[in-house]
């Protein structure tokens, strides 16, 4: 089976690995900008998972 990127629906949030990719940023960026308030973060279950809103305001600057 073949990964499709038109089939998938659009991310609404992203895990810190992923966030990590999609911006260019390192872990301890990304981290250290959820601790300064910058990024918002949730936890669910044992996940930290970073909503797509957030880090796109954040990428254009709107934080």
């Amino acid at each position: 089976m073949t990964h499709n990127a038109l089939n998938d629906p659009p991310k609404i949030a992203y895990s810190i690995k992923e966030a990590c990719k999609a911006s260019s940023l390192g872990r301890t960026t990304i981290y250290s900008h959820i601790a300064a308030g910058r990024l918002l973060a949730r936890r669910i279950g044992g996940r930290t998972i970073i909503p797509a809103e957030s880090l796109h305001a954040f990428i254009a600057g709107e934080v």
